[in-house]
């Protein structure tokens, strides 16, 4: 037996309810499918997000020789490091980003925000219907992601394939078919960024890349933090922004209280990332014998903190079922927890606060014009289509 199937389109169009489910029996439960235990509970994933005897140690993709490339970016990858060189490479990147990158950019991506959502508004006028995913969503942070790291054309406009392709080896079963896609895209992008390294070193910038190159960060490192940038900054934002999005048109009287009050947008966005994470698992390995709200998980090990269905325990949120625009006690784990959290969060915030105010001018009568298209994908969920009506 097993909790659920990550697979089945039942589980995927609402998993709460099993969570519920599988919370109100335990805070941690073996899962086959999985290969790896399951922490539910607020706490129980909390615990495991920050306890030093559990950390990110990388295991190559198998077998190593068909994937170097996605090898390489991981293996450099903040994300997969514990320690001194976690600690050493964190604090190189969060040095360039305490630059002042977020603030400098935010007029940019107030504008884009707002260009693009005029150009759905024209679409809908013209049509009846336009998709947010493809004209907002997707299009907004990875524009943003690329002017952060200074990426130019055409590289820029391969960025979106790239960073879909490459994730879908996060998921519990991609088939070989996305595997090799994943790792032709992970080699696309290992040349296109040792390509932008190589130029910054002559013909510096005002971008994140620039700062790393004069921090001498190594060139694989520097590669391993733009492909963590690229794939966790735009893939969860596009995810937030769908899937909140979605959620506001199922509750139109939270999406009311916005386009009356846009002094509720920063609780806004910390909601829409509880209420429909948009990053559902994320594991982590025993560096020794330890245990997660008392489940023994021996060195070597993997555990997992499911999210979603930490963000719906009620031990943590008051009416956690419930969207609410306003929260005030927001403690979700959407960024994680511990040394391993999101460095972009205040970008990740500025996105979709940027992408709410566009839509709040541009669209205040928004509605759904056909039902959503969901990815069948659980770890990192989202929507592949969003067909909105004025």
């Amino acid at each position: 037996m097993h909790p659920f199937d990550p697979g089945d389109p039942h589980f995927l169009a609402d998993p709460y309810p099993a969570f519920a489910a599988l919370r109100a029996l335990s805070p941690v439960h073996a899962h086959p499918l999985l290969g790896m235990p399951v922490a539910v509970s607020h706490a129980a994933c909390s615990e495991l997000l920050r306890s030093r005897n559990l950390g990110r140690i990388w295991v190559d993709a198998k077998p190593a020789d068909d994937f170097p490339a996605f090898n390489l970016l991981h293996r450099n990858s903040l994300l997969e490091r514990e320690g001194p060189a976690h600690d050493r490479l964190r604090t190189l990147v969060a040095g360039a980003f305490n630059r002042g990158h977020t603030a400098r950019l935010e007029p940019w991506v107030r504008g884009l925000a707002h260009r693009l959502v005029g150009e759905l508004a024209q679409r809908i006028a013209a049509d009846g219907s336009a998709d947010l995913m493809s004209g907002v969503a997707a299009a907004l942070p990875v524009q943003v992601i690329a002017e952060l790291l200074g990426v130019p054309e055409p590289e820029r406009g391969a960025l979106r394939g790239w960073s879909n392709a490459i994730v879908t080896m996060y998921e519990p079963d991609p088939g070989q078919q996305r595997r090799m896609a994943a790792e032709q895209a992970a080699a696309d992008f290992v040349d296109a960024l040792r390509g932008l390294v190589a130029h910054r070193r002559t013909h510096p910038g005002d971008d994140l890349v620039t700062d790393l190159v004069e921090a001498d960060v190594d060139a694989d490192e520097l590669v391993g933090t733009a492909a963590l940038l690229l794939m966790a900054g735009h893939e969860a934002t596009v995810n937030v922004i769908g899937n909140g999005v979605l959620a506001l048109l199922r509750h139109p009287a939270q999406w009311q209280r916005l386009l009356e009050d846009p002094g509720l947008d920063a609780t806004a966005v910390e909601e829409l990332i509880r209420y429909d994470p948009p990053l559902q698992l994320f594991e982590r390995t025993a560096v020794v014998d330890t245990t997660v709200a008392g489940h023994p998980v021996p060195a070597g090990t993997k555990i997992a903190a499911l999210l979603g269905a930490a963000a719906r325990d009620p031990q943590a949120f008051d009416r956690p079922d419930e969207l609410d625009v306003g929260r005030r006690r927001n403690p979700h784990l959407g960024f994680g927890a511990g040394v391993h959290y999101c460095l972009g969060a205040p970008l990740a915030r500025l996105e979709v606060i940027a992408a709410l105010d566009a839509l709040r001018a541009r669209l205040p009568g928004m509605q759904l014009a056909s039902e959503p298209v969901r990815r069948p994908d659980f770890v990192m969920r989202g929507l592949r289509e969003l067909r909105l009506a004025a």
